[in-house]
């Protein structure tokens, strides 16, 4: 795959963000929603808004952030979608990745897309596999080349990077996500406080 010119990071004026978004129901869209928004709350200079995947040909009814549509499953809108995002000159581009939302074996047509942006790519992944089939480590390999940086939210998820796919400490970042690990405590302790 040919990967296009990139420009250097430099300030960030506007961000794409490329996943599942709500109303879809999915922890994704759940996640790029939030993501977003909060992105959006916390920095209203900067603009910020959505390129999503879609699992039905109608679509759905999404909020003005949402910007581009891609049918998952129709792998000429991921270039589509490249050329619009190049076009409106995104600053940085924020992927979802998940196995499952993305059209082609092992969610290969985002490939494409991330191929041809001319702007840094950051890819949180939300899973990390650690024995992938052959399809899926080609795939995560390719992802990884392609991205700038790559954002997992567990140690482990970085070590099986390193390990597993031979992905350079440097070029990760770990963001813990989720409920913090903490010793049971007997409730009656407390009840009978």
């Amino acid at each position: 795959m040919a990967r296009a010119r990139r420009r250097k990071w430099r300030s960030i004026n506007t961000v794409g963000i490329i996943g599942n978004y709500l109303p879809r129901q999915c922890g994704i869209a759940t996640f790029t929603s939030d993501l977003t928004e909060s992105i959006a709350a916390a920095s209203p200079e900067v603009g910020c808004w959505a390129v999503v995947m879609n699992d039905t040909r109608d679509g759905y009814s999404y909020p003005a952030r949402v910007r581009f549509e891609i049918n998952q499953n129709e792998p000429a809108e991921y270039r589509l979608a490249a050329d619009f995002l190049n076009m409106n000159q995104i600053d940085v581009v924020s992927v979802q990745h998940e196995f499952g939302i993305f059209g082609g074996p092992a969610g290969r047509y985002v490939l494409d897309l991330l191929g041809e942006l001319r702007m840094p790519v950051v890819s949180t992944l939300h899973t990390v596999l650690q024995e992938p089939n052959v399809e899926q480590r080609e795939v995560m390999l390719e992802l990884a080349e392609l991205s700038d940086r790559l954002v997992v939210m567990s140690e482990r998820g970085a070590e099986f990077l390193r390990q597993v796919y031979d992905v350079s400490a440097q070029k990760i970042a770990t963001i813990p996500h989720g409920i913090p690990d903490i010793p049971f405590v007997d409730p009656n302790y407390y009840k009978d406080q």
